[in-house]
Parts: C-alpha cells; sequence; structure tokens
C-alpha cells in the first residue's frame, strides 16, 4: 500500500485513478493544479506522484522543475494526454519517472505505481 498525490485538473480522470488506486488499498489525497500540489507535498510525505502536463496555475513541467530544485526525491509519474516524444523527453528530463498515456489502463498505471514505490 502507497501514500499517492494526485495532480490533474480534471475531476473525472482524478476519480478513474481513485477508483484504480482503491482496488490496491492505496492512500491518496489529490490536488486540481500544479500550485495545490506544491502546497500539499510540503505537508505530507508521499511514496509517489501522479501528475498531469496540461493543468492551469503551475503545470506538469513547471512542478517538475520546482520539484527537482527542491530536490524532492518522490517518484513522479507523468500522465498527459500529448504523448509527443518531446514531451516524454522533456518530463525525463526534468526528472519524471515514468510517462504514460492518459487514461492509463488500470494494468499500466498499478504496475508504473509499483515500480516506483519499489525504487
Amino acid at each position: 500500500m502507497a501514500n499517492i498525490l494526485i495532480c490533474d485538473d480534471s475531476a473525472f480522470i482524478r476519480n478513474r485513478i481513485k477508483d484504480i488506486l482503491k482496488t490496491e488499498s492505496h492512500t491518496f489525497l489529490d490536488a486540481n493544479d500544479g500550485m495545490a500540489l506544491l502546497r500539499i507535498i510540503g505537508q505530507e510525505k508521499f511514496d509517489c506522484i501522479l501528475l498531469d502536463i496540461n493543468m492551469p496555475n503551475k503545470n506538469g513541467f513547471e512542478v517538475l522543475s520546482e520539484l527537482k530544485a527542491l530536490n524532492n526525491s518522490t517518484p513522479v509519474i507523468v500522465l498527459t494526454t500529448d504523448i509527443d516524444n518531446s514531451t516524454k523527453e522533456r518530463c525525463l528530463v526534468l526528472g519524471a519517472f515514468d510517462f504514460l498515456g492518459k487514461p492509463p489502463t488500470t494494468l499500466e498505471l498499478l504496475t508504473s505505481i509499483k515500480r516506483a514505490v519499489s525504487k
């Protein structure tokens, strides 16, 4: 069981991810933008972060950059509809642990989380 922070501006996607996480008894909090994620990450320890790229206030690239600057070692799995190779490369350079197309299948999301929390 892992404690996971979900950050996506889509309530539909957040709820879909929550349903998947419940199947493995993971605990979670959610944020609807990058600013909220950065506030929450300073208050609680997480085993993994699920991060969207295209969001208002602070996008996923900005969040990844700030987490990197803070030396935050929490693995970040990027979930995005922008599956372009240049986007993936940029995320990985900024420190993302994994990069998945959105919406991910249950198997690919749970497999990625398991790899991230066991690293």
